[in-house]
């Protein structure tokens, strides 16, 4: 799936589904608890922190698709082609760190 075949079905689904979108601030707060979300259960699962008997049945795939969401809900909402966007941006971080990792002795 393009992201931009992503992008209208989740607008799709927004307009059959959730009535309306949320507002831009609302989206943002959304997006920082996915992400928490995310993050709970890297430092549990992958990290150094214990994983409590209740996060155990949290599943990794079904809380990114929670932030690729609600980050497709901001970009919908704001006018972004995420595609357009992402291929911007692969060309400035190719531009910028064409030998940056290559050169990297941590890295080796």
């Amino acid at each position: 799936m393009e992201i931009s075949e992503a992008q209208k079905l989740v607008d799709q689904w927004i307009k059959q589904y959730g009535i309306r979108y949320f507002n831009e601030l609302t989206n943002t707060a959304m997006l920082m608890e996915e992400v928490g979300e995310v993050a709970r259960i890297m430092a549990r699962r992958y990290g150094e922190q214990s994983e409590k008997e209740s996060d155990k049945a949290k599943k990794l795939d079904d809380e990114l698709a929670d932030v690729l969401f609600v980050l497709i809900c901001i970009a919908n909402q704001t006018g972004i082609d995420l595609d357009e966007a992402l291929k911007k941006n692969l060309d400035k971080k190719t531009k910028r760190d064409s030998t940056r990792h290559l050169d990297n002795d941590k890295l080796k």
